[in-house]
């Protein structure tokens, strides 16, 4: 018998639970690139002698972007663990 070869790598791009995580965090990177820094010029207050948004503009949207990394490698290293026990030994 002839078992197919599978990448465990297509299989992890089709999972469910991973194409939702990337689907929350591309939201949160379209609201985080086009909607916080389109309304920015409304924050009018200052922050450390600068307009807040100065700050949103420059440094929100990087640090809302290292945010966006750090979720996504948190919620993936949960799920390989459970990944690896449901593969079945070969």
């Amino acid at each position: 018998m002839i078992r197919a070869m599978v990448d465990p790598q297509a299989l992890e791009k089709h999972d469910p639970r991973v194409l939702a995580l990337k689907a929350g965090l591309l939201a949160a990177w379209a609201g985080i690139s086009f909607v916080c820094c389109y309304f920015a010029r409304e924050l009018s207050f200052m922050v450390a002698g600068w307009p807040f948004s100065y700050w949103m503009a420059a440094q929100g949207a990087v640090l809302g972007f290292i945010v966006i990394v750090a979720v996504y490698a948190m919620v993936m290293r949960r799920l390989s663990p459970e990944d690896s026990m449901e593969s079945p030994d070969a």
